[in-house]
This record gives C-alpha cells, structure tokens and sequence, in this order.
C-alpha cells in the first residue's frame, strides 16, 4: 500500500495544525498521526486501489482524531466540538493534487 510523500506530508501538516490550533488544549499526537495513516491505507483498499488519496486522509481524520483532541475551555464552554474544530481544520489545510 502506497503513501506518497505530498499524502504524507498532508497527514503531518493536519497533525500540526491540531496542535497549533488555539480552540485546541491538546492536538493530535504521533500516534493519532499513525492511525490516520493507517485508516487512509484501510479506506484505499476498500475502494479497491492500492494508493491513498487525500480524500482518503479527509474520510478518517474525523474518526481517527476527533476523540484524541481536547478542546479548550472558552471553546467548551461554547458547546464546540472536537470534531466542528477538526473539520476548520481540514478545510483549512490545503490538500495536495494527486495525480
């Protein structure tokens, strides 16, 4: 199963934008990082192709991450999820062209 370095990279720059994200109390850690990896290499199969995507990547963050992350008091006290701040997040993060 193939990760290409720009789906790698993206999976890190995701990560890091979890742990510098002020909403944030505690972002993603390496482990979170390898599960992501390896829920995007899941996904690919079950699609049939030996390659992730960074649709792949986009499809498993939510549940590969949003329990990992603690949100910030002020935040929490807003009712605001792990989850609403992971998807900014993604939507955030420019993903790479595969092609």
């Amino acid at each position: 199963m193939h990760v290409g370095e720009p789906v790698g990279r993206y999976v890190v720059a995701i990560a890091h934008a979890t742990r510098h994200d002020s909403a944030l109390q505690v972002g993603a850690s390496p482990r979170g990082t390898l599960a992501v990896v390896k829920l995007a290499r899941a996904h690919a199969v079950l699609r049939g192709r030996d390659f992730v995507t960074p649709d792949d990547v986009k499809t498993v963050a939510l549940p590969a991450l949003g329990h990992r992350l603690v949100v910030a008091s002020e935040q929490w006290v807003r009712r605001v999820s792990p989850d609403q701040i992971l998807t900014r997040i993604l939507d955030d993060v420019p993903a790479p062209s595969v092609t």
